[in-house]
This record gives C-alpha cells, sequence and structure tokens, in this order.
C-alpha cells in the first residue's frame, strides 16, 4: 500500500509530516521507534469511516526531516505532540472538542509526556504495547544508546541487518511481502543511518522517571492494550502502567507481539472502534505471514 503524508508542518529542528482523513471526532495515533506512521496504514482508513484520523512522522522518523543537531528526545516531541495538536484545533476548528489519543511504543510516552507535562488535553487515552515508565531502556536499547558512537561507523549492510533483525523481534506473526521493507527505507542511507543512532543517544529513561509519580493523575478514560507475545516490551510494562493509571482497562491480545497493528489488526480495530468499557465482538488471528 502507498503511503504517503501531504502536510507539514515546520519546526525550528526541521519539518514534520503529517496527514488526515475522514470526517468526526478527532482521533490521533502516534507510532514508536524504529516505526512510522506506516504502523497505522491499514488502522487509519478503518477509523476513518466515522472519526477525523490524523497520523505524523515523529521529528526524525519516516518522512520527517532527519539532520545532524535534532532534538529528538521524548521531551522535544512531546512538546511538538503539544504544539501539533494546537495547528490541528485550530486549523481544522475542533472548537472545544478533545481528540482521542493512540500511541504505539515511545508513542506512548510522547503522549503522556504531552498531557501530564506539557498541559495537552485529550478526550480518551489507548496506550498500545507503549513506553510508559519501567525500566524499558535496558538490554538491546541501553547497548546502542551506551555506544552510538560506534554502531554509527557500520558499514551499510550490517547496520540494514541490525535494524531488521530488531523490526523481525517485534512481530508474533511476521510481516507480509514488503513491509519490513518499508520500515527499514527511511534508515538506509547515510541519513538515515545516522537519524537511527540519533534517537538512540536521546531517548534517555529518565525522560520517562519523570513521568511515574504523575501517572495517578491521567484523569481521562484509559486502555492499556497489549500483545500476549511481546518480546521487546513483555506484558509487565502494560500491568506496570495499568497500575499506576486510574480506572485504566487492560487489554491483552493473544497471538500479538509488540506489532499488534500487524500481527492482529482486525482485533485491534475492533477495540478502538468501540467505546471504553464495552467488549468488541472476537475476530479470527491472522494467518502467520511467511518468514
Amino acid at each position: 500500500m502507498r503511503w504517503h503524508l501531504k502536510e507539514k508542518f515546520e519546526t525550528p529542528d526541521g519539518c514534520v509530516r503529517w496527514a488526515s482523513f475522514g470526517a468526526g471526532d478527532p482521533v490521533v495515533l502516534l507510532h514508536g521507534s524504529p516505526f512510522s506512521s506506516y504502523i497505522w496504514r491499514e488502522i487509519a482508513p478503518a477509523l476513518a469511516l466515522t472519526r477525523r484520523v490524523y497520523v505524523w512522522d515523529l521529528l526524525g522518523f519516516g518522512a520527517s526531516d532527519k539532520r545532524d543537531g535534532q532534538d529528538v528526545g521524548l521531551a522535544a516531541q512531546g512538546r511538538l505532540f503539544a504544539r501539533l495538536l494546537e495547528h490541528w484545533r485550530t486549523a481544522d476548528r475542533w472548537g472545544t472538542a478533545r481528540p482521542g489519543v493512540v500511541a504505539h511504543d515511545v508513542g506512548g510516552a510522547v503522549a503522556l509526556r504531552a498531557l501530564l507535562i506539557e498541559g495537552a488535553q485529550y478526550r480518551d487515552l489507548t496506550l498500545v504495547d507503549a513506553v510508559g515508565g519501567g525500566a524499558w531502556g535496558t538490554g538491546y536499547f541501553k547497548l546502542i544508546r551506551e555506544n552510538a558512537h560506534i554502531f554509527e561507523q557500520l558499514p551499510d549492510y550490517a547496520h540494514e541487518a541490525l535494524v531488521a533483525s530488531h523490526l523481525r523481534r517485534a512481530t508474533h506473526t511476521g510481516y507480509r511481502p514488503g513491509v519490513l521493507d518499508a520500515y527499514l527505507a527511511p534508515w538506509r542511507g547515510a541519513e538515515g543511518q545516522a537519524a537511527f543512532y540519533r534517537q538512540y543517544r536521546q531517548f534517555a529513561q529518565r525522560q520517562t522517571d519523570e513521568l511515574e509519580p504523575l501517572l495517578g493523575t491521567v484523569a481521562v478514560p484509559t486502555r492499556v492494550i497489549w500483545g500476549r507475545e511481546d518480546r521487546l516490551l513483555p506484558e509487565e510494562f502494560g500491568e506496570f502502567l495499568h497500575e499506576r493509571i486510574p480506572h485504566a482497562e487492560l487489554i491483552r491480545v493473544e497471538g500479538a507481539g509488540h506489532t499488534i497493528q500487524e500481527d492482529a489488526p482486525a482485533e485491534l480495530l475492533a477495540h478502538l472502534a468501540t467505546g471504553f468499557g464495552a467488549v468488541p465482538t472476537p475476530t479470527a488471528p491472522r494467518t502467520p505471514a511467511p518468514r
């Protein structure tokens, strides 16, 4: 599927690309790392049948600008998201409407920082296998962050193999043809390789440690959706958020890994299209893609 973000939002650190679909109450979809808004390519058009759906590529990701000197840390992305929300509110005349927010992976930390620190206002919040607290910045992540200056020097084939192996670990069922290549594309070439390790240098554990004491103040309806087979952020991270965010629902998705959008898109869509507290109609699991 062709995925193109035609709109631009200029920032001092570069241009952010975004798009919107449909009409109705606004909902914003945030991606994580090392993904882009492409991860929502099946979910966004379906939600747009009844909602005004917004997607964007984090600064330094996907089609958004990537360049030396950018601040692409979680704190900066949270501030940027709050500004984007105000831009959309004015440009699309939301009036008093508040958007629903759906956030995946580090997009969860971005959404939580915008809500709890930057003063953004949401109608509701859905966290999908999301970073929001706990010791998430360990293992593979810590190794690359502490040695980014070495990884940046990898030959292109070795860099691509490393990114591809990480992406494969994110899915439980496997990617359909062409999907892995689409995720890899923004990280290829000298610019893409530099951008990939720039995010690791700047995504600091302390940027979510600052959120943990504030999770109990989340006052909007919140859902935590987690893949049972998540090997990047095991389900105890979902339980961590569920325990700390008042009245949050915890929904576990069988047969799905970190990328529920790839492993169980119909089930994820059923939850997103259903009101908070309601039980969606069960959907059949997707047949694993050939590896």
